[in-house]
């Protein structure tokens, strides 16, 4: 068995279901889950219909590089959402199932595994990255993402030795669980940086259609490069996916985009791997790539559940409207998983603890008395939520 499984720490989810089962329940409210980032919108109709009529091509093996209209159609999207000049579909873009599957995978195929190999990453973090480090053969970095630096890592921190390190900085903007959004300039900085001491920039931007209406879109890594004429993207990629775009967790469909050469190499692991895309989801994601009409009615309506509990925590709990995505990055009266433990108990409504999103490192733990909440569920019942929520810290 391969010893570096051992190196694994349990899923956060694992952790909360431990914590809950703990928990002696006082109340017979239903059920309200804020805790697992699942999007409970409607998938589109539209795209379902073009599952549907295209399961005969399950008769056919895919191909690993995809269809040449997917890629197409990705690279238009790009194209557009990003102000890009150039995104060659041919050599700068692969399909994947879903970030998860690529963040892993990609992780395993550049990572030379040598005594100081690092993957760098922020803290709270996406668990995969740590996991995909750990048995590529390399060790985990974090980098705090604090208030007092917009929920960012401070890079400038950072010292030099850790840099030279590095093989891979895992970027998430905007970021899970905190929201924060890395502005142009410093994605700017950090391509200098991956430059300077040759390691690959992978941007995680899964949420990147997830923001209040009106409000500036998210800067995603490749438009930086084009802002500063980096048109072959070199050193770095990008991952997305449809699950929240486009309310489409279970079709398990993305793509990474960025540096050829890269994209070359994971083409050739990929291979291997067995994780072609099949053809009859292929199709679907073309349908929702095309279209922008269901992910700005997604925006409308997690604006409205954002103003809505916003609202009516603001006055009881420190905790503000994040940049992007859906997530709430609340600081909790008391321990943080006293609190979801309670919040459980007394008032059924499951929030994840900040902690379990985190590592302690020089006695700091970023998630410490802090809560991540999804505003998943329909309006009403986040409305709800809330409301128990503020009964919970108006009773402590």
């Amino acid at each position: 068995m391969n010893p570096k499984l051992a190196q694994l720490q349990p899923y956060p989810f694992e952790k909360l279901t431990k914590l809950k089962a703990a928990a002696t329940i006082t109340s017979e409210l239903p059920h309200i889950a804020l805790s697992i980032g699942e999007p409970k919108h409607e998938s589109p109709d539209f795209v379902l219909a073009s599952l549907a009529n295209n399961l005969h091509t399950l008769a056919k093996y895919p191909t690993t590089k995809g269809l040449p209209e997917l890629r197409q159609s990705i690279a238009q999207w790009c194209t557009q959402r990003f102000h890009l000049t150039n995104l060659d579909p041919e050599t700068q873009i692969l399909p994947v199932n879903g970030t998860r599957e690529a963040i892993f995978s990609f992780t395993q195929a550049m990572i030379n595994a040598v005594p100081d190999a690092l993957v760098v990453s922020p803290n709270p973090f996406y668990q995969i990255y740590e996991g995909a480090a750990y048995l590529a053969g390399a060790s985990p970095h974090y980098l705090p993402c604090l208030p007092e630096n917009g929920f960012n890592p401070d890079f400038d921190a950072v010292p030099a030795e850790i840099w030279k390190s590095t093989q891979i900085l895992f970027i998430c903007s905007p970021g899970n669980p905190t929201g924060a959004v890395i502005p142009i300039e410093t994605l700017k900085k950090l391509i200098n940086l991956a430059d300077e001491h040759d390691f690959i920039l992978a941007s995680d931007e899964c949420y990147s259609e997830i923001f209040v209406e009106g409000a500036d879109a998210p800067v995603g890594l490749l438009e930086a490069c084009a802002a500063i004429g980096r048109h072959d993207y070199k050193r770095c990629v990008v991952f997305h996916s449809l699950s929240k775009r486009s309310n489409l967790p279970g079709l398990r469909s993305g793509f990474i985009a960025g540096d050829a050469n890269l994209l070359s190499a994971f083409f050739q692991y990929r291979t291997y791997h067995g994780c072609a895309m099949p053809i009859a989801t292929q199709l679907a994601s073309i349908a929702a790539w095309n279209d922008e009409e269901h992910v700005a009615e997604n925006r409308r309506l997690y604006t409205q559940k954002f103003d809505a509990v916003l609202k009516i925590l603001s006055p009881v709990m420190n905790v503000q409207q994040s940049d992007a995505s859906f997530y709430l990055w609340a600081e909790t009266p008391i321990d943080e998983e006293a609190f979801a433990q309670r919040l459980f108990a007394e008032q059924q409504v499951t929030v994840l603890p900040g902690s379990y999103l985190s590592r302690t490192i020089n006695g700091v733990n970023p998630g410490q008395r802090r809560v991540r909440m999804a505003l998943v569920a329909e309006v009403e019942e986040c409305v709800e939520a809330a409301k128990r929520i503020r009964a919970l810290i108006e009773s402590l």
